[in-house]
């Protein structure tokens, strides 16, 4: 009768001395460091004159939201142009998820928009009480990258593929459907976000012109090329080539190469001449 008490109470020190060691293991595993792109440079948006007249229309506006919209509203007209998110409705979002980039989320990660590791989620990672304790977020090196994969994060999931089919200006569709693909638990997270656009006008920005917008940015790029040549070389693609078997041969994520030649997806053509940006 000993042996068996003894013999129990063996079994239970060895199961609960794993169990510890699983816990301790997940929560100091934070992940690989993914190479993240460089920000490059954005063409004005007219953001600081907007928020000149913004804040005298309103002197009651917070000013760290004023700031914050200063700060990305060149980010978020990228993204809309990008993956025909509004500009409103992703700056609304990053305003409403990160306390105006204050929360301690979005201080210690740099992850604007709450987004979760989820299955798949290689790169680092924070640990935050959420929904429920200690849940696993992901954490970013630039806060453009926190934009970026908001914006992946939407286009790439099968059940927010219903938002697409409206119109980038119909931010009122958005925030609802957000709400209904399951984007927020809280069920007043539209009226939050409509809040926001309406109280910020951040709604003028989804009224910047795409064609505009990148001919602003081709020009930035000419500027800017005799600087980047001196870090770089560039490759012309050749047939067979592809963006995965590009970024192996110099060495270079491919999401670094996206970035740096303006790409929307992984489509290259024969002959086109892609920067290849040295470490």
């Amino acid at each position: 009768m000993k042996l068996k008490i003894i013999g129990s109470c063996l079994l239970l020190l060895i199961m609960s001395s794993c169990g510890s060691k699983k816990n301790v293991r997940n929560k100091k595993d934070r992940g690989v460091v993914i190479t993240e792109a460089k920000p490059f440079a954005l063409p004005s948006v007219n953001e600081v004159a907007f928020i000149k007249k913004l804040a005298r229309k309103n002197p009651k506006l917070r000013k760290i939201t004023l700031a914050y919209i200063q700060k990305y509203a060149r980010i978020a007209v990228r993204e809309m142009h990008a993956y025909k998110i509004p500009a409103s409705i992703t700056l609304a979002q990053g305003i409403l998820e990160s306390g105006s980039g204050g929360s301690e989320l979005a201080l210690k990660s740099n992850n604007h928009f709450g987004i979760k590791c989820h299955t798949g989620w290689t790169g680092q990672r924070v640990y935050h009480d959420d929904d429920a304790k200690g849940e696993c977020f992901r954490k970013y090196v630039y806060t453009e990258t926190s934009y970026r994969d908001h914006s992946l994060f939407l286009s790439q999931r099968r059940r927010y593929a219903f938002l697409f089919e409206y119109d980038t200006k119909d931010y009122k569709k958005w925030a609802y459907g957000l709400r209904k693909a399951g984007y927020a638990t809280d069920k007043k997270y539209p009226e939050k976000l409509l809040k926001f656009i309406k109280q910020y006008e951040l709604y003028k920005f989804d009224k910047v012109e795409e064609a505009d917008f990148n001919k602003k940015i081709k020009k930035l790029n000419k500027k800017s090329s005799k600087k980047r040549k001196k870090r770089g070389r560039y490759y012309k693609v050749r047939k067979g080539d592809t963006l995965y078997a590009i970024s192996k041969r110099f060495k270079v994520s491919i999401e670094v190469l996206k970035a740096s030649n303006n790409l929307r997806d992984n489509t290259i053509s024969i002959g086109e001449r892609l920067f290849i940006e040295r470490k």
